[in-house]
């Protein structure tokens, strides 16, 4: 049965509440306005032609501990925010952290969010899908992709295809080999109900999150953690997720590791269908943050302290951005390649100094590219942030 969030809980997305006029590089800045969140513990963004889609999970005082999701959307990459709109649900508790965000896709007037919910074991639970059919005025509660409400399903990962149909993924419970599965479903009716889900890995890290992209030439594709050796792997499909090809291995670092990373990658696609992604390894010998493409295939090292990244492909350049563990706290570098991810320019800072920043995003802009993260200064929550590259 639909459940339909009452319209007293609900704002028009119609009015902008906060004003932010890009700058200098480095300048951050923090919509806590726009959010209207006392601390934010998790959060995406969603690019769909000039419309910017976020969704941020967090505490609305120091009294309440139950999570609060909420949606808004900007018109001009990030400068101005609609008023927020709370998606309530009857379900369990959000359970959301940076890694195992909350996520959503959109696709003109259909927007569609999933997360984890709190089940009976602590940190574990079941997904639960919402969507919306008139740009995130009002929720309904649709089906959740996994099927089974008393598993437990975690680090989803969703996306709209330009035909307008949504996919997702997300790590399931253990197979009978002991490990993670990843699994896969589609909705073909902008998210009120899912297609049976169908297995794609039966042996994948339990902790990393999932990446979904599409490339120009409307292929899925699916980058993840493999589980031995934990190396990141990519799938894909050119028939609408019905099958998958072979698994790639994207970057062969062959990184043996019997534990939990909690690192997933960022992909990108270029006009000429060429991937480009970030990936992270452990392997002792030569940990740290890579660069892999699909023209060269050759991982090229961007840091060895880094870990979280994102990327994204614009007309002529190629970003990556990233945390990293410094002498002045955990910041946000980014640095960029003008030929194709062979060479790349000498990091640069973008946080603050003394701040514990994390889990960056990335977005084109009108010009260029947009950066958000989750930043935690001294004493005070954690707030979400973000500054564009001029």
């Amino acid at each position: 049965m639909k459940t339909i969030f009452p319209a007293s809980a609900l704002l028009l997305l119609a009015s902008c509440t906060t004003v932010i006029t890009p700058a200098t590089l480095a300048t951050t800045f923090y919509p806590k306005t726009s959010v209207g969140l006392l601390e934010i513990s998790s959060f995406d963004v969603y690019k769909e032609g000039e419309t910017l889609h976020a969704l941020l999970s967090g505490l609305k005082s120091e009294h309440d501990k139950t999570q609060t999701v909420r949606y808004l959307q900007s018109n001009d990459y990030g400068k101005h925010w609609s008023s927020p709109v709370d998606v309530e649900n009857t379900f369990a508790p959000v359970l959301a952290a940076r890694g195992n965000d909350v996520q959503l896709a959109a696709n003109r007037q259909n927007v569609v969010a999933i997360w984890q919910t709190q089940g009976e074991i602590p940190n574990s639970g079941a997904l639960i899908s919402v969507y919306s059919h008139d740009a995130g005025k009002t929720w309904q509660t649709g089906k959740n992709p996994a099927v089974d409400n008393a598993g437990d399903q975690s680090h989803a990962d969703l996306i709209a295809d330009k035909k307008g149909n949504f996919h997702a993924v997300w790590l399931a419970d253990p197979e009978e080999n002991g490990y993670q599965s990843l699994r896969y479903a589609r909705s073909m009716d902008n998210g009120e109900n899912w297609q049976l889900p169908s297995k794609l890995d039966d042996s994948s890290c339990s902790c990393c999150w999932n990446t979904l992209a599409v490339s120009p030439n409307n292929e899925l594709h699916v980058l993840y953690r493999d589980m031995n050796p934990r190396d990141m792997t990519l799938l894909s499909s050119n028939d609408n997720g019905q099958n998958w090809q072979s698994k790639k291995t994207v970057g062969e670092f062959d990184w043996h590791f019997d534990g939990c990373p909690h690192v997933g990658g960022g992909i990108a696609f270029d006009e000429n269908n060429d991937f480009y992604a970030s990936i992270w390894t452990g392997e002792a010998s030569k940990s740290g943050l890579y660069t892999v493409n699909s023209v060269t295939n050759s991982p090229v090292k961007i840091s060895k302290n880094a870990t979280h990244s994102d990327i994204v492909v614009l007309e002529n350049r190629v970003i990556v951005v990233w945390d990293e563990m410094s002498k002045d706290g955990t910041g946000i570098f980014f640095a960029e390649s003008t030929d194709k991810g062979t060479t790349w320019t000498t990091p640069r800072r973008l946080s603050a100094n003394s701040t514990n920043s994390t889990h960056p995003r990335i977005v084109a802009s009108e010009n260029n590219a947009l950066i958000l993260w989750t930043e935690k200064q001294p004493k005070q929550a954690s707030q979400w942030a973000m500054t564009w590259l001029e």
